[in-house]
């Protein structure tokens, strides 16, 4: 590679991480204006969000937006569901979710870095990251309602809800993939 075409490479790269961390962590909050409410976590488009940003951004990127979305919410800002805010949901009933939101994106960027972008790869990688975001969201919901609980509300009624965002996350990224940032 010329000299020119790595100090290209190089400042398109200090330019386009910044502006896709930015653009992501803005994706996650306007995804969690969408939503229908359910108690104690309701539906949003957010799990969508994280496995769009994770495989179109890559694990360092997509993990990068994802922890911006979550500073954000942390200080206050009204990124979370509902319009919601503050440190204290990450020691509610939903904090589980927030942080798995952070693992799924890196899995998710991670796998398709290494070559998962056939769509039914991508659907494996999105329901993949869909599963981390339920684990770390149910252990930390049965602390509040007990395990059976958690399950009948923090899993049960968002498998449907689920399968359609994954393929919908994975027709995106699919459709994208000549957009696909890499580090």
């Amino acid at each position: 590679m010329t000299r020119a075409a790595l100090a290209h490479r190089w400042l398109t790269g200090r330019v386009a991480a910044p502006i896709a961390v930015v653009l992501g962590s803005l994706l996650l909050a306007a995804s969690s204006y969408v939503e229908a409410p359910m108690w104690p976590v309701p539906i949003t488009l957010q799990t969508y969000a994280v496995c769009v940003v994770g495989a179109l951004f890559g694990a360092r990127l997509g993990a990068a937006a994802v922890a911006a979305y979550l500073i954000e919410g942390a200080f206050g800002l009204p990124v979370f569901a509902g319009g919601a805010g503050g440190f204290a949901h990450f020691l509610g009933p939903t904090g589980g979710y927030l942080v798995g939101f952070l693992v799924a994106a890196a899995l998710a960027g991670a796998l398709v870095e290494r070559g998962w972008r056939s769509f039914t790869a991508l659907l494996g990688v999105m329901l993949l990251a869909h599963v981390v975001i339920f684990a770390f969201g149910v252990l930390q919901l049965q602390l509040f309602v007990g395990w059976s609980q958690a399950w009948s509300a923090g899993v049960a009624p968002f498998l449907i809800g689920t399968l359609i965002k994954s393929v919908a996350a994975a027709a995106t990224a699919l459709a994208a993939h000549p957009f696909l940032l890499r580090d």
